[in-house]
């Protein structure tokens, strides 16, 4: 059986390999990704089943790369867990603010954890989703 595919992506060396360890324990296949650029990179080379952004990073962030995910036709379709620092009403907020300027509609992401997540929380919530995706 083939593992599922997750993209890690957060700029702290902690977070990357605390997801990357979790993942992988659990069956699943993790690359990771310290930006959102190379993030982006990674995601249309590789396609995977699941990409796990943080939101606040330098550089090109998770905000910017999320949005570059749902505008690109072979990328929208991949669900996103969002991770972050920052609150999810705070970056809803935000997500809001990029539809308002009448540019298309992005999405919510498929679910979204406040760091640090609970390790069980976040594992059953990749597998729910993964799950549940057609």
């Amino acid at each position: 059986m083939a593992k599922n595919k997750i993209l890690i992506v957060d700029d702290e060396l902690d977070m990357r390999i605390f997801m990357s360890v979790l993942f992988e324990t659990n069956g699943f296949e993790p690359t990771v990704a310290n930006n959102g650029k190379d993030g982006l990179h990674h995601a249309r080379k590789l396609h995977p089943d699941l990409i796990i952004l943080d939101v606040m990073m330098p550089e090109e962030g998770g905000a910017l790369m999320y949005k570059g995910l749902k505008e690109d036709a072979d990328l929208k379709r991949i669900p996103v867990i969002m991770l972050s620092g920052v609150k999810k009403e705070v970056f809803l907020h935000y997500l809001k603010m990029l539809n308002s300027g009448g540019k298309g509609n992005l999405p919510k992401p498929d679910a979204y954890f406040e760091k640090p997540p609970e390790p069980d929380l976040l594992l059953n919530e990749a597998q729910n989703i993964l799950a549940s995706a057609p």
